[in-house]
């Protein structure tokens, strides 16, 4: 096999706006794509700044309904500044707050569809 690299993930949404301006505006991914695509249908991509690995927003997969998708990894050089960061800007972590692991540190939280995702800072 000779692939190389994660090109795109899967986000399932039901409302492209609410998500992308929580992947934009909260995050602070950057705003790829956004453009129609096909009938009635939108093309929506974030990523983070230079990241080779973008997400998609989609809303075409019946096979991922909204708020399915568990586990998504966001890498972060400091925790705490983003916990306090994303805290400010109205975002609530799980209740078990930042976890310590013997990789690194690391919270949960979801997005305003019910994703599942992790900000991690790995220990190097």
């Amino acid at each position: 096999m000779s692939v190389t690299r994660v090109q795109i993930v899967s986000v399932p949404v039901r409302d492209q706006d609410r998500a992308r301006d929580f992947y934009v505006d909260v995050l602070g991914l950057d705003l790829v794509r956004d453009n129609p695509m096909g009938p009635g249908g939108r093309w929506v991509q974030v990523a983070p700044k230079g990241a080779a690995t973008t997400l998609t927003l989609v809303t075409w997969f019946d096979s991922m309904p909204p708020g399915s998708l568990r586990g998504l990894v966001l890498e972060t050089d400091d925790l705490d500044a983003d916990v306090t960061r994303l805290g400010e800007r109205g975002l609530t972590f799980a209740e078990d707050g930042v976890q310590v692991a013997p990789w690194g540190r690391y919270v949960t939280f979801a997005d305003p569809e019910g994703n599942g995702i992790v900000l991690q800072e790995t220990r190097v």
